[in-house]
């Protein structure tokens, strides 16, 4: 079993998603006592995220780098990292380790390609749905067209996810708004919904939509997995 090296607290309540995800995952394939071999550094997320605000990419894609070096160095295999957004970085984190970079986007969109879908909607923060570094590598690399709500609906979404998800906070009353926002991008075409940010999957579940949703948290863990194992 290889040991996964995991960047996390982005916020922390996904990142203890993560954690479990990945536990119960190798426990239901290897059975009895097993359990993942794993790395976590969590950051302070109050730092990352005023560096999302200043625009300081290239900060924050060291601050990151920086605690992969550290995973690589505690043993890790691999590295995980435990959010979309930051993924804007993710060639500059993977350009400071020798060990693999396992992108979210790629665990995200081959499940979709798998079902045979091509035009899907995508919920995340502002940086996510907005900017080319994830919508374009859905379409550069798995060809999928990707729609994205109208703009006061993106905003909507960026707030709920940092003013509410990130704290622990799960209203109902934003619930219905994602459910709403679903069923437009439904109607405009989606025949799934990304949930591209790791939190989102804390508020909404299949029963909110009338097309499967590709939980970015949970495909990301199960590849984690899937790799973790391969040579077990």
């Amino acid at each position: 079993m290889k040991t996964i090296g995991l960047i996390g607290g982005m916020s922390w309540e996904s990142s203890l998603e993560y954690y479990r995800l990945i536990n119960t995952g190798v426990k239901a394939r290897l059975g009895g006592f097993h359990s993942a071999r794993c790395l976590l550094y969590s950051v302070d997320f109050a730092e990352i995220e005023d560096l999302q605000r200043a625009g300081r990419w290239d900060a924050a894609g060291q601050a990151l780098g920086a605690a992969a070096r550290r995973l690589e160095r505690g043993g890790a295999d691999f590295v995980v990292l435990c959010t979309n957004t930051m993924h804007k970085v993710a060639d500059a984190i993977a350009a400071q380790i020798t060990i693999p970079l396992l992108h979210i986007a790629d665990a995200t969109a081959r499940p979709i390609t798998a079902q045979g879908l091509h035009r899907i909607g995508l919920l995340g923060t502002r940086f996510t749905m907005e900017e080319d570094f994830y919508t374009g590598r859905l379409a550069e690399r798995f060809g999928l067209e990707v729609l994205t709500p109208d703009p006061a609906a993106r905003e909507l979404v960026h707030r709920v996810i940092f003013d509410e998800l990130c704290l622990g906070q799960i209203n109902p009353a934003s619930r219905a708004r994602f459910r709403e926002i679903m069923a437009r991008l439904v109607r405009d075409g989606a025949e799934g919904i990304i949930l591209g940010c790791t939190e989102i999957g804390l508020l909404v579940s299949a029963e909110d939509c009338s097309r499967p949703l590709f939980d970015t948290t949970r495909l990301h863990a199960e590849a984690a997995v899937a790799y973790a194992l391969e040579e077990a």
